[in-house]
């Protein structure tokens, strides 16, 4: 029998192979266009139904492999690849791998990076950046030190104060065997990574936090919220999109305290109307959808889409009116902060062929906003031309947009987990074409 390998093995091959380790071919068996769409860089396509006849002369005349190859094979579900795998084995070859669930499995895949925040001092100050590999998701753990209490600070500003949580029995019988808190920022629907980022922190997760209502991915911000009993917070603007659940509103300028950090919520609309990015204390800013590391946010996933179930209160006035909103965002707002201040984006920019442009899973994707000033071509602009090249070229919109709003919106869900992971299957794709490619996916 084929060896079967879950994702997390997978990526660690894929690892080994990028740091020239192990050497290996991945052949990927779905239809051609479900390959085109979305797949794993450097993979071979090769179309195999299970029931079907074989031909071994056919495979190794399409892919150039041979029986003495390592190969790995994958497909939508890793049930047909498991098939493939056999028929390779009949045929002689003897080091074959499948990825179990195949390319649902991958989707669940992720990495963490410490983020380099050289202003922090000596703050008790940790952020880690948690990646979702083949989505390019980015989400957040804010670890501070110890919990405070509310009232008033020395520059005279209210903070509301997190306190310490209790935690689920996978991690922690209760806050008293951890020393630090902390805050869970953007979580995805697999709310187990940031559970286990925080343990290896010694911190509990006192309060969970999205940057708005996203359109790429499934949050699970509510469900990680509701299994810790800790508030779940969203910009105050969200209630005006129609969300049907409770949260906790953080207003313009509201800060949080998280264990000796502040955590500022600023408004940033322009991606979305509800958009927040998040100061945290003197060193970082968690920018969401608004600004990356190479590009800045789309605006017409929102705004100005007559077939959009979300259009939004302005979606009149057009992915321009989203546009000078994220114009005055970045202007107004972020690079407002000092040049060192780090920025951590939301995403981070997955092709359809499965590359990212140079970012290294496991390593920090961050810039600064000072290099963010001098590098994004379009942030040189001024708010006509911004507006111009922003609404230009609209790139392609995530798959399943308009339902991913719905269920982040509290308005619909998926019935199971399987129509969970297919709702979501695909790279982000909420940045906008700003320099006449696309440069990355929400």
């Amino acid at each position: 029998m084929p060896t079967v390998i879950d994702a997390d093995a997978f990526r660690d091959r894929i690892d080994e192979r990028r740091r020239g380790e192990r050497t290996f071919a991945l052949v990927d068996t779905r239809l051609r266009e479900s390959y085109e769409s979305w797949r794993i860089a450097d993979s071979i396509h090769y179309f195999y139904k299970p029931f079907h006849e074989f031909d071994v002369d056919d495979f190794e005349a399409e892919t150039g492999l041979e029986p003495d190859d390592a190969i790995v094979t994958t497909c939508a579900k890793g049930k047909a690849s498991l098939d493939f795998a056999a028929e390779l084995e009949a045929a002689g070859y003897d080091d074959i791998a499948v990825v179990a669930d195949g390319m649902r499995g991958w989707s669940s895949v992720y990495d963490r990076a410490a983020v380099p925040l050289p202003d922090a001092g000596d703050d008790p100050l940790d952020i880690v950046q948690i990646q979702r590999r083949a989505k390019g998701c980015l989400g957040y753990l804010v670890v501070g030190g110890k919990a405070a209490d509310a009232g008033q600070t020395a520059d005279g500003a209210h903070h509301t104060a997190i306190a310490d949580s209790g935690a689920p029995d996978r991690v922690a019988a209760d806050s008293d065997d951890f020393d630090r808190v902390a805050i869970a920022v953007d979580v995805s629907r697999h709310g187990e990574e940031w559970w286990e980022a925080a343990a290896a922190h010694d911190a509990a997760i006192a309060a969970v936090l999205d940057t708005h209502v996203h359109a790429d991915h499934l949050s699970g911000g509510r469900d990680l919220a509701d299994a810790l009993d800790v508030p779940y917070y969203l910009p105050a603007a969200a209630a005006e999109r129609d969300v049907a659940y409770a949260f906790e509103p953080l207003s313009r300028n509201e800060t949080l305290d998280v264990g000796g950090i502040s955590v500022k919520a600023l408004a940033t609309p322009g991606h979305t109307s509800d958009m927040a990015s998040y100061l945290i204390g003197r060193s970082a800013v968690l920018t969401g959808d608004t600004l990356f590391t190479d590009s800045v946010g789309r605006t017409e996933l929102q705004f100005g889409a007559d077939d959009d179930a979300d259009a939004g209160p302005a979606s009149g006035d057009g992915a321009a009116y989203g546009a000078t909103q994220l114009y005055n965002s970045l202007h107004g707002t972020l690079l407002a902060e000092p040049d060192s201040v780090v920025v951590c984006p939301g995403h981070f920019a997955v092709a359809n062929d499965g590359t990212t442009d140079g970012v290294v899973p496991g390593e920090p994707v961050t810039t600064t906003v000072g290099a963010a000033r001098r590098d994004i071509d379009v942030l040189g602009l001024d708010a006509e031309a911004f507006v111009e090249q922003i609404t230009a070229t609209l790139p392609e919109k995530p798959p399943n947009y308009e339902r991913v709003i719905a269920a982040n919106r509290g308005v619909d869900s998926p019935p199971d987990e399987t129509a969970a992971i297919e709702l979501e299957l695909g790279p982000n794709r909420c940045a906008a074409d700003a320099g006449g490619e696309s440069t990355a996916d929400d």
